[in-house]
C-alpha cells in the first residue's frame, strides 16, 4: 500500500492541485436592480433607498431590467451622475437585461440617459465597500474622493445567492475529469 501512494505521488500532487483550484468559488449574489419593478421611471423607485439595503460585494452581479425602447443603462463618473450628465458615458447598456458584474471596490454609478428619466430618479449608485480600512498600493489618493455614508437597513431577502466556481477553477475541473478519464 504505501509503496502505491509513493509510486502515484506526482499524480496524487496533482490531483490534489487541481481539486484545490476548484475548490475556489466566490459566494456572489445578483441583484435585480429596483426588484419587481426593474429599471424604470414608472411607480416611484427610490433607487437610493433600494441600493442603502444591499451589502455589494465584488463578483456580485447587477441586473437591470427595462424596456430598451424607453430606457437605457449608463455608466458614468460622479460628476456626471450628480449632475445627470449622460453625455460621455464610461459605458452604455442597450439590451433591455443587462447583467454587470461588480469587478472593483467603491461607487459604481448608473443611470438612464433618456433625457428628463435621470432627473427623475432613474439613477442608482452601487457602492462595494472594502472589507479592511486599508486602502491598496495601487489606489491614488485622488481616487478615494470623500462620499457621504447613507444609513443601511437590513440586508433584504429578495436577492439570490450563487456558487459560482472561478474561470480557473472550471478549467481545472476540465483537466481533472481528463486525467481521471486517461489515468
Amino acid at each position: 500500500m504505501a509503496f502505491y501512494i509513493l509510486e502515484n505521488t506526482p499524480k496524487m500532487t496533482l490531483l490534489f492541485l487541481i481539486l484545490a483550484c476548484f475548490m475556489q468559488l466566490c459566494f456572489c449574489a445578483v441583484y435585480k436592480v429596483g426588484e419587481s419593478a426593474g429599471w424604470t421611471t414608472i411607480g416611484n423607485v427610490d433607487y437610493k433607498l433600494w441600493a442603502a439595503t444591499k451589502t455589494f460585494q465584488i463578483g456580485d452581479v447587477v441586473v437591470f431590467q427595462y424596456s430598451p425602447q424607453f430606457h437605457n443603462v449608463m455608466q458614468v463618473t460622479h460628476a456626471e451622475y450628480q449632475s445627470c450628465n449622460a453625455s460621455a458615458p464610461i459605458a452604455t447598456h442597450t439590451t433591455g437585461k443587462d447583467s454587470i458584474t461588480i469587478t472593483a471596490h467603491g461607487h459604481h454609478f448608473f443611470l438612464c440617459g433618456v433625457p428628463g428619466h435621470c432627473q427623475a430618479g432613474q439613477k442608482v449608485d452601487i457602492n462595494v465597500l472594502r472589507v479592511s480600512s486599508s486602502v491598496s498600493p495601487s489606489q491614488s489618493p485622488s481616487s478615494l474622493s470623500h462620499i457621504p455614508a447613507v444609513a443601511v437597513p437590513a440586508p433584504s431577502p429578495s436577492h439570490a445567492f450563487y456558487w459560482l466556481p472561478s474561470k480557473i477553477g472550471v478549467v481545472f475541473a476540465v483537466a481533472l475529469v481528463l486525467l481521471v478519464s486517461f489515468a
